[in-house]
């Protein structure tokens, strides 16, 4: 019988880059749009654009901002084989 377990997965998606000098900030999908002049002003934008509320991880020795997307998997586990040459099987199974 397989048995199911779930498993937390998290995806960083790019969702700034800053700009230099400073803390200035450009959506990732808008290279040639608006120029955010600190980080809750481009986080505000890209809340009010995409509606998504969840955790961000920033990554200042890159000059990134990604939304982190985390979904539960079910995951599979299949039963450790077991032989009777071992006496791991009884008569019942």
């Amino acid at each position: 019988m397989e048995k199911q377990k779930t498993q937390i997965e998290e995806t960083n998606i790019l969702i700034a880059i800053r700009q230099p000098p400073g803390d200035r900030w450009q959506l990732a999908d808008e290279p040639q749009g608006k120029i955010y002049t600190n980080l809750t002003d481009v986080l505000e934008a890209y809340m009010q654009k995409s509606g998504f509320r969840g955790d961000y991880r920033l990554a200042p020795l890159k000059g990134n901002l990604y939304a982190v997307s985390v979904e539960e998997v079910q995951i599979t586990i299949e039963p450790i084989k077991t032989y009777s040459i071992y006496g791991e099987l009884s008569e019942t199974n």
